[in-house]
């Protein structure tokens, strides 16, 4: 595995460091921007910022110059992520549009879905979702039963699917859904393209325990999906969504730099309280071993996504064994969370709005939603059958 970076991709890490300085929104003083007080608000907000992104080509950096990218590799795609965290940088509002559909449409589409669909994802002119889970297929997506009948030239979509990340704000969604009734399981998906604002396409968002609803469900009544917009091959879908899950999986640095963030807060929380003549860790083995380990793990995720990386700028293919690194970050995040309330202590209840919420309310929020972390992107229990089965070869 390799642990030090080339030097072109230093250069670039410099670079990207100075146009975040001189670029990255800031508040009245030169302070952190106020946080937006509705989700509409802060849509508007990111929607700004990935334009404003775009315009310095610092969208899809590691897109083919052609579609809009830089054509830089997988260490620069990393390191982007990296300095954003660092400079606590706004993430970019199209994530499944930049990081799961452009790769998929790269690597399956037609050229025609590639000049049409790809330069707007990055500017977030065109929002995109994700039409994969159901209310009764999320863990296991080959039991879907969102059907997509051919009738000559489009598919007559009916079906539900939930969890839909911003689907209320999308343009386009891509969706899996059975175009063969007769096929088993994963024979028989096909993978397309949806418009979000087709005639029979009906979001409901879902409030969620955070107090948010950038999740959704999406209801699909005879919607007509031209045949221009399968993408692949028709009933082979389901090899191309595993190339979208890979992506969602196991590729971006994202959650390792998350939790890189919420690690400085829960260390330097821990040393407010003995400054502030609290005990926190101070008076507290057990406590402070608890600390120690969340830094481990957050060094050991470092190191899993190292040993990815390594595999993709050596030109090798990347297999189920992202399914380990999506377990051990999902499970390691909720230890973190739960290190961090204890820290926090009674004030980290405190939601946005009161006086006393500790970082306004950001940390409590986020112990919230990395509550379904061992459920988003693949359940616990499934990314640990596809370690058994894929990875080390056990029985089904």
């Amino acid at each position: 595995m390799d642990l030090s970076f080339s030097p072109a991709a230093e250069t670039f890490r410099a670079e990207l460091r100075a146009w975040l300085a001189a670029n990255k929104p800031q508040g009245p003083g030169g302070g952190e921007p106020p946080e937006p007080e509705t989700l509409d608000e802060e849509v508007d907000f990111l929607r700004a910022w990935q334009a404003r992104l775009a315009a310095g080509r610092w969208v899809g950096i590691h897109w083919p110059r052609e579609y809009g990218g830089r054509g830089a590799g997988v260490e620069e795609h990393y390191i982007f992520q990296e300095e954003m965290a660092f400079a606590r940088a706004p993430e970019v509002i199209n994530r499944i549009g930049v990081n799961l559909v452009g790769p998929s449409l790269m690597k399956h589409g037609t050229e025609e879905q590639k000049r049409r669909y790809l330069p707007r994802i990055l500017t977030a002119e065109d929002i995109w979702c994700q039409l994969f889970s159901e209310p009764g297929a999320g863990s296991d997506l080959t039991s879907l039963r969102t059907r997509a009948e051919l009738d000559g030239d489009h598919f007559l979509v009916n079906g539900q699917k939930v969890w839909t990340s911003y689907a209320q704000y999308a343009r386009y969604g891509i969706m899996i859904a059975r175009t063969d009734p007769q096929a088993a399981r994963a024979r028989g998906i096909s993978y397309m393209i949806v418009d979000m604002q087709a005639p029979g396409v009906e979001v409901r968002p879902l409030r969620q325990m955070t107090g948010s609803a950038e999740f959704n469900e999406v209801f699909l009544e005879n919607v007509v999906v031209p045949r221009e917009n399968l993408v692949g091959e028709l009933h082979h879908g389901w090899e191309i969504a595993q190339t979208t899950l890979a992506h969602e999986r196991g590729t971006s640095p994202r959650q390792l730099v998350i939790h890189r963030m919420l690690l400085d807060d829960l260390v330097r929380l821990a040393r407010e309280r003995v400054r502030s003549g609290g005990s926190g860790a101070a008076g507290d083995a057990a406590l402070r071993q608890r600390i120690a380990q969340s830094v481990i793990e957050v060094e050991i995720t470092k190191l899993n996504n190292w040993r990815t990386l390594t595999r993709l700028v050596r030109g090798q293919p990347l297999g189920p064994e992202s399914s380990f690194i999506k377990l051990y970050w999902s499970e390691m995040s909720q230890r973190l969370h739960d290190v961090l309330m204890e820290v926090m202590g009674a004030h980290g209840i405190l939601e946005r709005g009161s006086p006393h919420a500790v970082a306004r309310g950001r940390l409590a929020r986020s112990f919230l939603y990395y509550r379904a972390a061992s459920i988003f992107a693949g359940t616990s229990e499934v990314q640990r059958n596809i370690i058994a089965q894929r990875v080390l070869g056990l029985p089904r």
